[in-house]
C-alpha cells in the first residue's frame, strides 16, 4: 500500500481512508493540508529536507506553519533533535550532514508536535543497525503512548515491534497477523489510523 494515500498526499481511487474520524475523500485541499500538518508525520525515504533551512528549522517548520512562534518552534524542535541523539546538529544544514543524520532529522520532523499518526517509509534505510534499532524503539514508545504508526519495510525483522504485520507481494496482501488491514497498491478498501503500530512488509530486496 502506498503511504501517500494514508498521508493524504494522494486520493484513493476506491474505498476510504479515515483519520481522526474523518474520511479523507470528503475533505477539500485546505482541510487535507491542515490535517497533514497537525496530525500526520511522514518519514520520507529520500528525507525531503529543505536545504536552505537548518536541522532545527526543518523540524520546527510544521509548527510555524500551524501558528507557533519561531522561538516556540525552535524549543520543541530542539527537544525532538535531542530525542534523536543529534541535538548538536540543530544549526547545521542538510548538505553538511551524513545520510544517517539527515534521516534522524527527518524522523524528528515527523514526530514533533501532537501528531496522531506517523508514516515511516523505510525509516532505518540510511542508518547503521544500532541506530536503526534505537529509532524503531523510539517509534514503539510513541505507539505505546497512543500514537498510530505505520512502517513500510523490506526487512521482516523490523516488523517485530508492530501490533499488526501485513506482508505484500506485487502490491497485494499475501499474509497478515494481529488483525485485519485491507489494502492494495492502487486503492484502499478500508484503512483506519486506529492501530497502535502496524508494519507493511514488502518482498526482501535482492
Amino acid at each position: 500500500m502506498n503511504t501517500r494515500y494514508v498521508g493524504a498526499l494522494d486520493r484513493a481511487t476506491s474505498g476510504s481512508v479515515v483519520i481522526e474520524g474523518r474520511d479523507l475523500g470528503t475533505l477539500d485541499s485546505a482541510a487535507l493540508a491542515a490535517l497533514r500538518r497537525r496530525h500526520v508525520g511522514v518519514v520520507f525515504q529520500d528525507f525531503n529536507l529543505i536545504g536552505s533551512l537548518t536541522a532545527a528549522e526543518n523540524v520546527g517548520l510544521p509548527l510555524e506553519l500551524d501558528g507557533a512562534s519561531p522561538s516556540a518552534a525552535r524549543d520543541v524542535a530542539s527537544k525532538a533533535l535531542d530525542e534523536m541523539g543529534i541535538g548538536e546538529l540543530a544549526d547545521r544544514f542538510p548538505d553538511d550532514m551524513s545520510g544517517g543524520q539527515r534521516q534522524r532529522v527527518a524522523i524528528a520532523r515527523a514526530v514533533v508536535g501532537d501528531r496522531r499518526l506517523i508514516l515511516a517509509d523505510e525509516p532505518t534505510g540510511a542508518l547503521d543497525s544500532v541506530t536503526g534499532e534505537g529509532i524503531l524503539e523510539l517509534l514503539r514508545r510513541r505507539c505505546d503512548a497512543g500514537v498510530a504508526g505505520l512502517l513500510v519495510t523490506h526487512e521482516a525483522r523490523h516488523a517485530a515491534w508492530a501490533d499488526r504485520v501485513v506482508y505484500l507481494r506485487d502490491g497485494f496482501i499475501v499474509d497478515s497477523s494481529g488483525g485485519p488491514v485491507a489494502a492494495t497498491a492502487n486503492s484502499a478498501d478500508s484503512v483506519s489510523a486506529s492501530a497502535t503500530g502496524a508494519a507493511l512488509v514488502g518482498e526482501p530486496r535482492t
